[in-house]
């Protein structure tokens, strides 16, 4: 069976090659009337752009089986699957543990794995999920928060879509696999509250995790009746975020006793800024974190934090994906797997 070109496509949908491009590399430079002629052409005809074949002038498809083709369409008979992923920063140590969950399931099922940064591609000014559809991969595990969830739509036109580890509003089809961020904000809290501590801050984060957590936490000092002592600093995901966070913190005249941080990088940023300061962890400031990533069992930091299930998370994205390869359709999903929390040596009764 003769694999359909992009020219076939372009005629079948009355464009030009290049219109098609845009459309397959996901520009925001198309009238939604045209893509939808080219999306229509592409699923009609089966068309999938094959990297090499690119290379060599000529945009072909893999060949697919007779019969309907569209998001979720198995690979042909024969062929690898082939799963892209997409990671929001892989700067982000939590990403680590989801990625081994993730390949140690899909490697044992047979797909082979790509991997991208989005945030390379946010710098660079490409479309992050632009490499994927003209690689012409079978189906997309998005990590992290996007800065744009709109993206996913042409994408989940195309492929089944699983978002792993953010919370974002997603496009119909698309199945979201998390830790259960409120159930997790409110363990850290209610720990620090048990220990003692009536003053504790929270250094916020952005996206809907961030949101998450953030009002769980509000949530649970007002339940204890602690709604005054409870402030709220914003920052990013980084050290640098975090420790900028907590200085701007301990600088006030009612300053925390407890600090909880969005995630463990912004966690150690508070443990650099206690220490420059001049405060003793625990002893003069408790601070907690969130992710148990790799970086909070180091010893010299050994941070309490709370643990995100996230190799957990990952297996899931890949069994939710696996699913769709085979039984394409559908509405999308929500999964939340429970967190737990992991009391090391940062956090105490206040001095």
């Amino acid at each position: 069976m003769r694999a359909p070109t992009i020219r076939e496509v372009a005629a079948r949908a009355g464009v030009s090659k290049s219109l098609v491009s845009l459309v397959l590399r996901g520009s925001d430079r198309v009238r939604p009337e045209k893509r939808e002629a080219v999306l229509r052409a592409v699923r009609e005809l089966g068309y999938r752009p094959d990297a090499a074949a690119r290379s060599l002038g000529e945009k072909r498809a893999l060949p697919r089986p007779p019969g309907p083709a569209g998001p979720g369409a198995s690979p042909p008979a024969g062929r690898t699957p082939v799963i892209g992923v997409l990671l929001d920063d892989l700067r982000n140590p939590w990403f680590v543990d989801l990625l081994d969950g993730l390949n140690s399931l899909l490697d044992a099922s047979g797909p082979r794995m790509l991997l991208a940064d989005a945030r390379l591609n946010r710098r660079t000014g490409q479309d992050p999920a632009g490499p994927f559809l003209e690689l012409g991969v079978d189906g997309l595990v998005v990590v992290g928060t996007l800065s744009d969830p709109a993206a996913l739509e042409t994408v989940a036109e195309r492929m089944p879509v699983v978002l792993a580890g953010a919370r974002e509003p997603v496009p119909p089809g698309v199945d979201v696999v998390a830790g259960d961020d409120e159930h997790g904000a409110r363990l850290v809290t209610e720990h620090l509250i048990a220990l003692g501590h009536r003053r504790i801050a929270h250094i916020a984060g952005h996206g809907a995790v961030g949101e998450l957590r953030r009002r769980s936490f509000e949530a649970t000092m007002r339940r204890h009746g602690l709604a005054d002592g409870a402030v709220v600093e914003a920052a990013d995901l980084t050290e640098e975020g975090g420790y900028r966070a907590t200085v701007r913190l301990l600088s006030r005249p009612d300053r925390p006793t407890a600090v909880f941080a969005v995630n463990d990088i912004a966690c150690v940023g508070a443990l650099s800024a206690a220490g420059e300061l001049g405060l003793r962890v625990p002893r003069d400031l408790s601070l907690a974190g969130y992710d148990n990533t790799s970086v909070s069992r180091l010893r010299h930091l050994w941070l309490t934090t709370v643990d995100n299930a996230s190799h957990e998370v990952g297996r899931r994205a890949a069994r939710l994906l696996l699913d769709r390869l085979e039984t394409p359709g559908g509405p999308g999903e929500l999964r939340l797997v429970a967190p737990a929390l992991e009391i090391r040596g940062t956090s105490a009764a206040p001095g």
